[in-house]
């Protein structure tokens, strides 16, 4: 059976007799398994407000939300009986709050995986990330991430931001990326990035035939109506992007025109070659979420490939550059268009 602990609330909600260190207790730590037991005794002054509310006042160390969650799962009691959602303090009761560990409260923790490594020395790592693989922990992947196989690989990265990862890819998306091993790389990419001197190219497969070169300078932001997309935004709020490309070669996939295109960042917004070719009228072969009425049986995910990176050694300011061959499954994607691996390099 788990300590009895009476929190100290704000006056006059509360009984206020401490039996434990709360301080140590951090949502998301971990340390949830072996949290004792919250005992409250409310007071008058909370009569008549909802006890989700009460509560969530009470032990701030947790998220509203987290609270519903509990008080729906029947871990928060009120006078011994199971508590429910939107019910009313009279200010009088014992509530019992029983904390429950989260996925998220697991999510930093190393996990063994296969990472192909193309480059690696006392300050940076440069990976060729497959696709299918998920960057960065986020709901519905809370394990299983390249931040996971990173701590795993390398265990002093835990004590650097985001274990390392200064620059993402989307999940579908395969390629290049760097990753920090200290704190003075991970700044110093960072402040690379910010000042658009990392080299950043890409090859995609879209529908259609755009020119034969061109740029998109279109700012970015949040879709209006669609909060998992990023759209093209004439508003104050849309951060600048622009996207250089070029046209390699052109083929035929289910009796359509597609492109080869190479694409040379200049900004780094979520989605960005996506949504830019989206917005000129060429989405990307195989884009679920930005070209739903051109899938193809052909490709399962977004034809997209962070074929090079360039950049300055964080330490000895050489100037660096990795480059990688397009994946199986891309390569075979385009002999199926007719197009040869020669337009592709």
């Amino acid at each position: 059976m788990g300590l009895t602990v009476i929190l100290t609330p704000m006056p006059n909600i509360a009984d206020t007799t401490m039996e434990a260190d709360m301080d140590d207790i951090d949502e998301g730590s971990g340390g949830l398994l072996t949290m004792p037991a919250i005992v409250l005794k409310l007071t008058p002054i909370v009569c008549g407000e909802r006890l989700d509310k009460v509560i969530s006042r009470l032990v701030p160390q947790f998220s509203r939300s987290r609270m519903q969650q509990w008080i729906e799962a029947g871990y928060v009691t009120v006078d011994g009986q199971i508590a429910k959602t939107k019910m009313t303090a009279f200010g009088d009761e014992t509530i019992v709050v029983q904390p429950q560990s989260a996925p998220e409260d697991e999510a930093f923790k190393p996990e063994a995986m296969d990472l192909t490594i193309v480059y690696e020395d006392e300050v940076i790592i440069v990976l060729d990330k497959p696709a299918g693989l998920v960057v960065h922990p986020a709901a519905g992947n809370w394990s299983g991430t390249l931040l996971n196989g990173l701590l795993h690989h390398f265990p002093p990265i835990a004590g650097v931001p985001r274990a390392g990862i200064v620059h993402r890819l989307d999940k579908d998306t395969s390629g290049l990326m760097v990753v920090a091993k200290t704190l003075a790389a991970h700044t110093d990419l960072v402040r690379q990035l910010q000042a658009r001197t990392v080299k950043r190219e890409y090859l995609a497969l879209v529908w259609g035939s755009p020119h034969l070169n061109g740029t998109v300078d279109a700012g970015m932001g949040r879709h209006p109506r669609d909060r998992i997309k990023m759209a093209v935004l004439e508003t104050p709020n849309a951060k600048p992007a622009v996207t250089h490309y070029q046209r390699l070669a052109t083929g035929l996939l289910d009796r359509r025109p597609v492109s080869l295109l190479q694409c040379r960042l200049e900004t780094g917004r979520t989605h960005q070659i996506r949504v830019h070719m989206l917005s000129i009228g060429f989405p990307l072969v195989g884009d679920a979420l930005y070209g739903k009425q051109h899938l193809t049986s052909a490709f399962p995910r977004q034809a997209l490939q962070a074929c090079r990176l360039g950049l300055l050694h964080p330490t000895t300011g050489g100037v660096c550059e990795w480059s990688v061959p397009l994946p199986f499954d891309f390569s075979a994607l385009i002999a199926t268009a007719g197009i040869t691996a020669t337009d592709a390099s």
